[in-house]
């Protein structure tokens, strides 16, 4: 099995956790600088910016880092990519969160909306930019996405949520998997099963997914000191990607009152939710997950996330934690720095020394 560093280049075998809309390129290249594998998430971007993300983070740092994609995955009773939006749907959810537009002080949009970039669109501005790496979500990419890929000097990362996932992403030809426990923030990243049905935690992920495959393994999710470090290397990983400790410093662009919600949150009370964005996600609930639950009603993924993220933009403004996506793990309380330098520290001091 190759080595994690020397397959991407890095000296230390910590990933950042890509974020999507909370990426930063100054917390992408914070961590790339100190000898990890900062990530971007390019969730909803179109070709364009992406060149421009990739330009920016090299600009700050000329170290290795990774580009994330989203797979165009259809979960259950979410439309295809590219089938456009229902406007019977629509209609529906923006009258059942119309409480939440008005709390918010913003008008709901209007019909159409835009759908999401294409993902072959996306695929070509991220090999063209050629990040050391590039990670999926939500899948297997293709045979013909992973030898391009490869073609152009980029690494392969694939992300799964049970053993019988990361069988399948080695099956493809990735170059590392990221496994990833129950406890991790933000979207569940299944593409098997439900991920209602794919909840492990990653105590027992880890090992049986490095049991299972030859390629290295990089354990995610309950992880945010170097005690989690340490135990992840200890259950057969490769290297740990980390999120929340990192989403609560000073370089994220999580809005000051969510980097303060995390530190004070405890294990037990994040939640795994449809309600924000349409997908199975864990964070911390508020009103605006709780009155969508209460109403029984959402829209499908990305209608959902694309509705809500009208509010959820001018609550950031305005720094109202009450209408905001909370998205972390259930290791989130245990962020202690504020700089992400700091926290990189905290994290190499758990990763054993070379034999």
């Amino acid at each position: 099995m190759p080595d994690l560093r020397e397959l991407l280049g890095i000296e230390t075998p910590v990933v950042l956790g890509p974020f999507g809309g909370l990426s930063s390129v100054e917390l992408t290249a914070t961590v790339s600088s100190a000898g990890g594998l900062g990530s971007f998430g390019l969730y909803g971007l179109g070709p364009e910016r992406i060149a421009a993300v990739a330009a920016e983070i090299r600009e700050r740092t000329d170290r290795p880092f990774a580009l994330n994609l989203w797979l165009p995955y259809q979960g259950p009773g979410e439309r295809a990519p590219g089938d456009g939006f229902d406007r019977a749907e629509f209609d529906r959810a923006v009258a059942d969160l119309g409480r939440l537009f008005a709390e918010a002080g913003v008008e709901p949009p209007a019909w159409p909306v835009p759908g999401l970039p294409p993902f072959e669109e996306q695929l070509e501005a991220v090999l063209a930019a050629r990040p050391a790496a590039v990670s999926f979500v939500f899948g297997v990419p293709s045979a013909d996405v992973v030898e391009r890929a490869h073609r152009n000097g980029v690494r392969v990362i694939g992300a799964a949520t049970t053993v019988p996932e990361a069988q399948a992403l080695e099956a493809g030809g990735v170059d590392a998997i990221v496994a990833s426990g129950l406890e991790a923030a933000g979207h569940r990243p299944s593409f098997l099963a439900a991920p209602e049905a794919s909840l492990v935690g990653s105590m027992a992920l880890i090992p049986q997914v490095v049991d299972a495959v030859s390629v290295p393994v990089i354990a995610a999710g309950g992880i945010a000191d170097r005690r989690g470090v340490a135990a992840a290397f200890a259950l057969g990983a490769a290297g740990v990607q980390v999120g929340s400790a990192f989403l609560a410093t000073q370089q994220s662009v999580a809005p000051p009152v969510h980097r303060e919600r995390m530190r004070g949150a405890l294990a037990h009370e994040t939640v795994l939710t449809r309600s924000m964005s349409g997908r199975p996600a864990r964070g911390l609930p508020n009103r605006a997950v709780r009155t969508i639950e209460e109403s029984g009603t959402r829209a499908s993924f990305p209608l959902q996330n694309i509705l809500t993220g009208v509010f959820r933009r001018r609550a950031a403004e305005l720094g109202d934690p009450e209408l905001l996506s909370l998205w972390m793990g259930q290791a989130a309380g245990l962020s202690r720095h504020d700089d992400a330098v700091d926290v990189f520290a905290e994290l190499a001091a758990g990763v054993p020394a070379r034999p």
